[in-house]
């Protein structure tokens, strides 16, 4: 009996489980942040991730949604014609080239997926840990790094993009000669922001009492800035991310725009597009510069929001601010010019 007694003590409760799980599912970041939004912040983070929503998914399954391919010329029956107006054959009609417009937009968006995948990759690893090094370690290390990221700062990322493009590919690129391209040069200018938020945190975690504590036991280095630093150090990664990955896709339809991005034959780019349609709008033909136009406008505009709205919620403050809006004054309260009420009373 009582082995009995102390089993039942022990084991889980199985109508607890989903339970736990129903909180974990909460946690997820996303999730976490939507349930903490309220009023316009919420409107405006459901319609950032909606258009991010669109925007990869379209990337993942471009092969799937394009009718023709991002450089195909030819269809079941014959040749594409050069500007040919919206139809049932091609949605978004065709440009200058001949290129189906609804195809390589579709196609544009994986393209501009990869280079925010291999952009904010390498600046987050690269910013992270340069800043991590210097804000633990401090002295003329963290000097030296300082000036180095404000003199990297003040480059103008598109004229930085521009050189390295010319660089690494002579200004034509192929698919992965233009990622490279840009992703390098948005990495570069990148570093600094990542930089400077982990030196920051780092700068403060370190004098916190339980790195003291780690420092006392006998912790090394590198286990107290991995787990102990690090650690604290990057709740506001999630805010720059989002940020940086809208200005990934500015980078790259400027590249394109000006002539150095990646060739049509090699993959599709909105900027090039939207370059060789400049002579059609004098000429009255839309449809080759509004759909690439609107495709970045709406993806940068998706990633904006995004990163605006997880920007708000991350300060206390104005979460605090915009919760005590929607609470009901007690009973009894005076608001300026009204009337106090108390226990139905005018008074």
């Amino acid at each position: 009996m009582a082995t009995s007694t102390s089993t039942t003590g022990t084991a889980a409760d199985p109508a607890q489980q989903p339970v736990r799980r129903r909180r974990s599912w909460r946690r997820l970041p996303v999730v976490h942040q939507l349930r903490q939004s309220v009023g316009l912040q919420r409107g405006m983070l459901v319609a950032g991730l909606a258009l991010t929503a669109v925007f990869v998914l379209a990337a993942i399954f471009a092969p799937l949604l394009a009718p023709y391919g991002y450089g195909q010329l030819r269809g079941p029956h014959g040749e594409f014609g050069a500007q040919d107006h919206p139809s049932g054959a091609h949605w978004l009609g065709t440009t200058v080239g001949g290129f189906d417009v609804f195809s390589r937009v579709i196609y544009g968006s994986r393209t501009a997926l990869l280079v925010i995948v291999v952009a904010v990759a390498l600046s987050m690893t690269i910013g992270v840990l340069v800043g991590l090094v210097s804000g633990y370690f401090g002295g003329w290390l963290d000097r030296v790094l300082v000036v180095i990221a404000d003199a990297i700062y003040a480059f103008p990322s598109l004229l930085l993009a521009i050189v390295m493009a010319i660089v690494i590919s002579g200004g034509q690129s192929s698919l992965v000669g233009g990622i490279l391209a840009a992703a390098i040069s948005v990495t570069v200018v990148f570093i600094p922001q990542y930089f400077r938020v982990i030196r920051a945190e780092a700068v403060r975690i370190k004098a916190e009492a339980f790195v003291e504590s780690a420092r006392v036991i006998g912790a090394s280095n590198w286990r107290i800035m991995v787990r102990h630093v690090l650690r604290n150090s990057t709740r506001t990664l999630p805010l720059i991310l989002t940020l940086n990955a809208s200005e990934s896709i500015l980078t790259l339809a400027g590249l394109g725009f000006l002539g150095f991005g990646i060739q049509p034959t090699s993959a599709a780019e909105w900027g090039f597009d939207l370059n060789r349609s400049v002579g059609d709008v004098t000429s009255g033909i839309w449809w080759t510069s509004i759909f690439p136009g609107l495709a970045i406008v709406l993806t940068v505009l998706g990633l904006t929001l995004v990163g605006e709205s997880l920007n708000d919620l991350a300060d206390p403050r104005l979460r605090t601010r915009r919760r005590a809006a929607d609470v009901p004054p007690p009973a009894g309260a005076v608001e300026p010019g009204g009337v106090l009420v108390t226990d139905g009373v005018q008074s």
